[in-house]
């Protein structure tokens, strides 16, 4: 947390009056910030970053009709807008949309369609590059820099790095995004699947799902173990066909059906015995509604854009209805589990 407030600090210093995205404070998200993790030694901090545009652009977010079966996709389009009032005021500006362009090119930096977008579109991959840049520039001037060492990691649609000292170590992975409206709901840079083409944004629920984890955490009981719940199934079931977000999505179901009373310790083999119920019913039914989409029942505190919240929600087990192979293969692996 601290690492990330130095950034942030730095992020404000180098980026002011320049015409990149401006970078709000980091949102901690995935297993690390939710208080539970598949793997013990294995922690990767993920912090969802949002940026708003810069002064003289708008961001407009971009519904793609095409393959939403898994979610949705958007691409950021952003526009140019007229900031010539802003000059008539004394500050020291030129309007992108009224200015020639030679004077613009001599007196201002480029606007941010001429650097991190692709056509009028954000880039994910330039704006990946971007921050890399941006982190390996910062890092020398971060008291951290003294005593940790930094590794960049390999990736297109984040920034990932490792610190170390010593044998000490820990990754983290910066994704960035823009929120919708003022909702919990962003587009993120985190990719669905192979060949995400750069100017597609996936629809993130990361933020609420955090969120959700949060204000169960402030109602459980001091002895509450539905996190203990969650690490003995994903860490049981790893290396087979079930995903960790699927354990994931059946415990928060289950979280926002039953009271939190009933997640303490002398409940703890009923709680796994519900989950492995679950689990096996979904299978049956090759169905398991995602947890953020279509729920109305969240806690007042997790805002949803009425289209999310309205939404049909998608079935996470949607490839056992349209691969045979794909069911007899998850039957077995229950079995096994």
């Amino acid at each position: 947390t601290v690492l990330m407030e130095n950034f942030a600090v730095f992020f404000g210093h180098v980026l002011s009056n320049s015409f990149y995205p401006v970078l709000q404070r980091a949102i901690g998200v995935g297993s690390a910030f939710e208080g539970w993790s598949p793997r013990e030694q294995d922690f990767v901090y993920r912090v969802l970053i949002p940026m708003t545009p810069p002064p003289g652009h708008s961001f407009h977010l971009e519904l793609d009709t095409a393959g939403q079966r898994h979610g949705r996709n958007f691409r950021v389009h952003v526009q140019l807008e007229c900031t010539c009032t802003r000059q008539q005021q004394g500050e020291n500006m030129l309007c992108f949309l009224h200015h020639p362009e030679e004077e613009l090119r001599n007196n201002q930096d480029p606007s941010l369609l001429d650097t991190l977008c692709t056509g009028s579109y954000l880039d994910v991959h330039k704006t990946s590059r971007w921050f890399y840049q941006l982190v390996r520039a910062i890092w020398p001037a971060l008291p951290q820099s003294h005593n940790w060492h930094l590794v960049l990691l390999p990736s297109r649609r984040s920034c990932q790095f490792k610190v170390a000292k010593g044998t000490e170590s820990f990754c983290i992975e910066m994704l960035f995004g823009v929120r919708q409206g003022d909702s919990d709901i962003f587009v993120s840079s985190q990719p669905r699947g192979a060949g995400t083409a750069s100017t597609t944004w996936p629809e993130s629920y990361a933020v609420a799902e955090m969120k959700f984890f949060n204000y169960i955490a402030r109602q459980a009981p001091p002895d509450s173990l539905h996190l203990k719940c969650l690490q003995f199934f994903t860490r049981v079931q790893l290396g087979i066909g079930f995903s960790t977000y699927t354990v994931k999505t059946i415990v928060m179901h289950l979280l926002n059906s039953r009271a939190v009373s009933q997640w303490c310790r002398r409940h703890f083999l009923r709680r796994l015995m519900d989950i492995n119920g679950s689990l096996r019913l979904s299978l049956v039914e090759k169905r398991l509604n995602h947890f953020i989409v279509g729920n109305q029942g969240l806690p007042e505190e997790i805002s949803l854009p009425p289209d999310v919240e309205m939404a049909e929600p998608p079935n996470l087990l949607h490839h056992l209805v349209m691969d045979p192979r794909a069911f007899s293969q998850a039957v077995s692996e229950y079995v096994v589990l």
